[in-house]
């Protein structure tokens, strides 16, 4: 299985890349947070360490760490207008249960 985003997700992904002047990609992982146990966490690769897998859609990469994998596999990266404000969706098939804030989720 593969990290995948939509088309929406890469070009958002893109201009922040771009933007930071030196990224290559979107590093995505978890760390434990919140009430339902993990939060994700995002921020712009500046290089693919031994550890990572990356993953390509419409040009862009996405990077995961080996250990966050496990968490990940399967996700669809999408981003979205919701109200006001535009956010990136996580459709992971991993996720049994999710707090009601929307922050955090649970394997």
């Amino acid at each position: 299985m593969a990290i995948t985003m939509t088309e929406a997700a890469a070009k958002h992904i893109q201009k922040q890349v771009e933007k930071s002047g030196n990224g290559i990609g979107l590093r995505l992982g978890v760390k434990k947070s919140g009430c339902s146990g993990f939060a994700y966490t995002f921020d712009i690769a500046q290089s693919v360490l031994e550890t990572d897998k990356v993953f390509e859609n419409f040009g862009v990469k996405v990077l995961v760490d080996e250990q966050n994998l496990q968490f990940l596999e399967g996700t669809q990266l999408d981003y979205v207008k919701e109200g006001f404000a535009h956010v990136f969706k996580f459709n992971n098939p991993n996720v049994k249960n999710e707090c009601g804030c929307g922050e955090s989720f649970a394997i």
